[in-house]
């Protein structure tokens, strides 16, 4: 019983330790049904902002509501009023509000998050 109880504190520590370093680096971690926050811009908006908040994405625009309708690998689906988008889960900015943070906000352009905090370089 033990042995269980410890393995079960080992998995459960570097499994943690896995989503913050996750969250450093600039990726985030979603599944399908996750009701998230995207950049209103479009296809072509360069800026591919994330948060789970709502406020403006790194571009100045609104964001709005999206529901994650499919994950692959370092990729995300979301639908905006019944248009699915595709976008990267793995960005060059995040949210620099700290391990603490609220809004998971990522994005491939620098600029403010959703809280309002000035985005990092991710791995920085």
């Amino acid at each position: 019983m033990r042995k269980l109880m410890i393995a079960v504190v080992a998995v459960c520590t570097f499994g943690f330790a896995g989503l913050a370093a996750a969250a450093e680096e600039g990726k985030v971690q979603l599944k399908a049904g996750d009701q998230v926050y995207v950049c209103a811009c479009g296809e072509k908006c360069p800026c591919e902002t994330i948060s789970k908040n709502g406020g403006k994405c790194t571009c100045s625009k609104e964001m709005v509501k999206a529901k994650v309708t499919k994950v692959e690998k370092g990729k995300v689906t979301v639908s905006v009023d019944g248009k699915e988008r595709t976008m990267s889960t793995t960005a060059k900015y995040s949210c620099a509000c700290g391990p603490n943070c609220t809004c998971g906000t990522i994005s491939q352009a620098p600029g403010k998050c959703s809280c309002g905090k000035e985005m990092k370089k991710a791995g920085s």
